[in-house]
């Protein structure tokens, strides 16, 4: 049972107010007592849920999501204190602004941030504690226009979960590779394999390093790294070299230090020791990676003399084999806030790090550069654009050998947990990609380095001049001397002009015009919808534009028929995840209106896209959309009562098929419990064979269909 259940079943049947009064109180004891932030986070919403009219319930409830999940769900919260007292917090407009932001409204979250400037210009000698400075109100504004611009135009990326034998419901993060890239080593808070059965102060287990081998094109189940290398507290894997037999990972000791082992010849693990050199220091070093040729290091620091909060650093191993030379990457890299994360491509020259500074959309976005010898410097850092980068934070960003793929951590729509890595594929080399180039970043203040500073477990310009094209010179006829010249004229050979074969204009790829309208079921009147189109194998997401209100048009350029992945999601509606063939290319216009259903009593909707392995109870790793998207509509609706209802085809036993579909509705339950969602909400049931949807005598269009997980609102 889990904390929060255990603590609310003592609430009697008692008055609304008081009752999210009790709710309140017991989130506030929660964090007093521990730094638990999701049973907190669960316990305000109870509060706020349960009295709307409770304004310091909803305010805590908004402020709560943006600290941990689901960011763009505090915009809600924020909204209902800002109705009924606007004076609440002197900061409440940034507040709404930054969960828009988080939720990709670039202009909602303007019009927000405008009237927080207004009310900043109006008092200008305003000092209390829920100001936001001017300062982090101009950054946050250049974030959006940012967002704007790179939402616009998604980068051909296809960001795909590396899978459910890595990723669990916990949070994964930190991937390192060997050259070979054979095998996976990463850092986990699960807690199946933990070598600490406790929990931290957060209620959350330990970190632990896990690990992987490449089992035929995908990965086997990963395991524990092992004692000799984890221990009962916290540890953390940062790199691996790239012959696989040095392993880097981070520890608490020292105010946060860098160690690393080395690998035996029966394959197993050494003991982890202190970097040799001037590497660690009494301040927090926290991220690291070596050359290729292991002569290099780039590691990160919060040392004083660094431009602000966390900084990059390079060093190099002197001829003793220690690591020596420490000099900080400059103000092309470092901002005067936190910049993190640095990987040092296999070339030698290619630097990809985090930031939180430079031409970002929020949070902590990916960039890239090149160090230029002929100058002594580094290239103007790049924003890896959307869809890598988000307004959260992403952080710990690594290539492959041959730039074909990257990988990451991230929380996105299809993950498993919280946090999740995923693997980046490209039409072209990584490296070679071209991202959207942003507008110059506003001139951030320098921080104070202890403010700025992030601890471990936190997500734990202009435009390059580009040289002018190069005109071969006009070639000279051959001089001829006048006061020599030949006695006899040489006889000249027929000019024999050749024709270059006529090219073809490039043809201009007309796109294929995919436009939806999204409407109310019952008025038919057009809905706002968050209304996303993408590959639904390799996730690589399709522009959209706004053809007025509900109305959203995409534009589908590849030549052959491909297999895609709409999604439409209004709060207090069904939400919609359809799957769809589309072939681009095709000068032509495509329409349709999508019906979106109040969720009253008694609608039910099929989750098509929920997968099982075979006779089993475990979810493919391509059902997490379908789930997170499940989990997110409860979360939104927190009134409702659901059934999850398991189905199965006439194949097999009765009773066995009714035993299956129960085990597959309870494991559907089981997991939304564990993202936080309140089991009283939710019934489980098994109904086997007996409510075909068609014929079991057919399996495409009979038994097919017949396999399949429901929901149904009880209750509103």
């Amino acid at each position: 049972m889990t904390l929060l259940a255990f603590s609310i079943q003592g609430f009697a049947q008692e008055d609304p107010k008081q009752l999210a009064r009790d709710y309140f109180d017991l989130a506030e004891s929660t964090l007093e007592a521990t730094k638990a932030l999701d049973q907190a986070r669960d316990l305000y919403v109870l509060a706020a849920e349960t009295d709307t009219t409770f304004v310091k319930a909803n305010f805590e409830a908004g402020h709560i999501h943006i600290r941990t999940i689901g960011k763009e769900l505090a915009v809600k919260y924020f909204m209902r204190v800002y109705r009924q007292d606007p004076d609440y917090r002197f900061d409440i407009e940034y507040w709404i602004a930054k969960s828009y932001q988080y939720g990709l409204e670039f202009d909602k979250a303007l019009l927000y941030y405008g009237l927080y400037k207004d009310k900043l210009a109006r008092k200008p000698n305003y000092q209390g504690k829920d100001k936001i400075d001017a300062n982090t109100l101009t950054r946050a504004i250049q974030e959006c226009e940012n967002g704007k611009m790179y939402v616009s135009n998604p980068q051909n990326f296809s960001i795909v979960n590396i899978g459910r034998e890595i990723n669990s419901e916990f949070d994964d993060y930190g991937p390192v590779f060997s050259e070979r890239e054979d095998e996976i080593v990463f850092t986990t808070r699960r807690r199946d394999d933990n070598l600490n059965q406790n929990v931290f102060e957060d209620n959350l287990p330990y970190e632990d390093i896990f690990t992987a081998k490449k089992s035929g094109n995908g990965w086997a189940f990963a395991t524990n790294i092992g004692p000799v290398v984890n221990t009962l507290y916290h540890e953390s894997s940062l790199a691996l070299s790239a012959d696989g037999n040095t392993l880097f990972i981070y520890n608490d000791v020292g105010g946060g230090d860098i160690l690393f082992c080395e690998r035996k010849p029966d394959g197993s693990w050494g003991e982890p020791v202190p970097l040799p050199g001037i590497i660690n220091s009494s301040f927090q070093e926290k991220s690291i990676s070596i050359s290729k040729d292991e002569k290099t290091l780039y590691f990160t620091s919060n040392r004083p003399g660094g431009l602000g909060g966390t900084d990059i650093y390079k060093a190099t191993k002197d001829t003793k084999g220690q690591w020596a030379n420490v000099k900080n990457l400059g103000p092309r890299i470092n901002t005067p806030l936190n910049d993190d994360g640095p990987f040092i491509d296999y070339d030698g020259v290619t630097l990809y790090f985090s930031s939180q500074g430079h031409n970002g959309m929020g949070g902590y976005d990916i960039y890239k550069c090149k160090y230029d010898e002929k100058n002594n410097d580094w290239s103007e850092p790049q924003n890896m654009g959307y869809p890598i980068n988000t307004p959260d934070n992403e952080v710990y960003f690594i290539t492959s050998a041959d730039g074909k793929r990257a990988y990451y951590s991230s929380v996105r729509e299809d993950g498993m947990g919280y946090t999740d890595i995923y693997v980046i594929t490209s039409s072209e080399d990584i490296k070679k990609t071209t991202p959207v180039v942003a507008k110059p970043p506003v001139t951030e203040t320098k921080k104070d380095t202890a403010a700025t500073a992030v601890v471990k477990n936190d997500p734990p310009k202009t435009e390059p001049k580009n040289d002018p094209p190069k005109v071969d010179p006009p070639k000279k006829d051959p001089v001829v001397t006048k006061n020599d010249p030949p006695k006899t004229e040489p006889k000249k050979d027929p000019v024999v002009t050749k024709t270059e074969p006529k090219k073809e204009p490039k043809k201009e790829v007309v796109p294929l015009k995919y436009v939806i309208t999204v409407v109310d079921a019952q008025s038919k009147a057009p809905m706002s919808a968050k209304v996303r189109l993408q590959g639904q194998r390799d996730n690589i997401i399709v522009p959209v534009s706004s053809g007025g209100p509900g109305v959203y048009e995409f534009r589908i350029t590849n030549p052959t028929a491909k297999d895609y992945r709409l999604s439409v999601e209004i709060d207090g509606y069904v939400f919609l995840n359809q799957n769809l063939k589309l072939q681009g290319a095709q000068d032509k216009t495509l329409t349709r209106t999508i019906e979106m259903r109040k969720l009253a009593v008694g609608v039910s909707s099929i989750l098509r896209n929920i997968y099982f392995d075979y006779d089993k109870a475990r979810f493919k790793t391509e059902s997490y959309t379908e789930l997170n998207k499940l989990e997110s509509m409860l979360r939104q609706n927190q009134s409702i009562k659901v059934e999850i209802s398991g189905h199965t085809d006439a194949y097999g036993r009765w009773d066995y098929n009714k035993n299956l579909s129960q085990k597959r509705a309870e494991a559907v339950k089981d997991y939304l419990t564990k993202k936080g969602i309140d089991a009283r909400r939710i019934k489980a049931v098994g109904y086997g064979e007996t409510k075909p949807l068609a014929s079991n005598d057919d399996e495409d269009d009979g038994r097919e269909l017949n396999r399949r997980v429901e929901f149904k609102v009880l209750s509103n």
